[in-house]
């Protein structure tokens, strides 16, 4: 083991030592998902699981949603490429690190419309419809849960977009920024698209399809030991999350390769997925931040989980997402 002495993992004994919030997410009620599709080309498909069947919505409507959503992620695309150059700050939404631009609400507003042209009866949630601060967050998407409990299967669709992940980059004019966009289907998420403007990379995954990038197969890095891992994580603007990241730096950096910290959690999820990068973890993320990538990772053949190794779901805010194995079981 990678802690001398004692059994347990880095971030959960980084947790427990400094007497924070429990690791377990008090939002999150965790399953194990061992999926097995059973696809179809016309029906509904069914995925198996520890917890019983998963139902899919058909192959076609599939390859549908994920056509609205690679069209809708380079519109907004193109509009961050058309103020590349930084964007003025509109306001600061929870504090001064946390910015909101004119082309933030822009871009959702592309979106959002590009995808009710073809699904009008979806339910839509974005990053710029919630009021700032992790409680607000947690309640937007438990609501909009709750709302799909209600709703038939052919309505039972919940769009979850962050329209420019990584603003603060896009202020300055980094080109580290780019739309988030993922569709769940009975609250699971079924497709995911992270759309790199800059560098005109398109990542997609589709539930049981695997992922990819601009259209070729992705997969998680081979890394086998956490002294081989590059591990990315946050410069969160939260002040609890800030104090965790800057507390897990001695504790990660003496047996990591190299820490990275990008600025943007779509960016770094995606690279988790083709290999860029072994790990990403973070202290508090909302449902938009990670919804699109954690598909990308599991399609990838990677492990998406809270800071308590229990498989990553909508309510969940603690993660780690990474090439999974002995790697994923070292850092946390």
């Amino acid at each position: 083991m990678v802690t001398p002495n004692h059994s347990y993992p880095l971030l959960l004994l980084l947790l427990g030592s400094l007497a924070v919030v429990s690791v377990v997410d008090s939002f999150t009620t965790p399953k194990t998902y061992n999926f097995n599709l059973k696809s179809s080309r016309s029906k509904s498909t069914a995925m198996m699981t520890s917890a019983g069947n998963i139902e899919l919505p058909s192959q076609e409507t599939l390859d549908s949603l994920l056509s609205v959503a690679i069209t809708a992620s380079k519109q907004a695309g193109e509009i961050i490429l058309g103020n590349a150059g930084g964007a003025d700050v509109l306001k600061s939404k929870a504090n001064s690190r946390d910015l909101l631009t004119l082309i933030d609400p822009l871009c959702e507003k592309t979106i959002r419309e590009t995808v009710l042209a073809t699904f009008p009866t979806h339910a839509f949630l974005g990053e710029e419809d919630v009021p700032p601060g992790k409680e607000a967050s947690a309640a937007a998407i438990e609501a909009k849960l709750q709302q799909l409990n209600d709703a038939d299967d052919n309505d039972n669709y919940l769009w979850i977009v962050d329209p420019i992940d990584g603003t603060s980059n896009f202020v300055h004019g980094m080109p580290l920024c780019m739309p988030s966009v993922a569709v769940a289907y009975k609250g699971e998420v079924v497709v995911g698209v992270i759309h790199d403007p800059h560098r005109m990379e398109t990542f997609s995954a589709v539930r049981g399809r695997g992922a990819q990038m601009n259209g070729e197969p992705i997969s998680v890095g081979q890394q086998s030991d956490i002294g081989d891992a590059i591990v990315a994580m946050g410069s969160p603007p939260a002040e609890e999350s800030m104090k965790m990241s800057l507390a897990a730096l001695p504790v990660l950096m003496p047996k990591v390769r190299t820490i990275r910290m990008i600025g943007s959690a779509a960016l770094m999820l995606a690279w988790v997925a083709n290999g860029r990068l072994t790990a990403y973890w973070e202290y508090d993320l909302s449902s938009w931040d990670v919804a699109a990538g954690s598909i990308l990772i599991e399609e990838a053949g990677g492990s998406m989980t809270d800071l308590n190794d229990e498989r990553w779901n909508l309510r969940t805010r603690k993660i780690c997402g990474s090439n999974g194995g002995n790697v994923h079981k070292q850092i946390l």
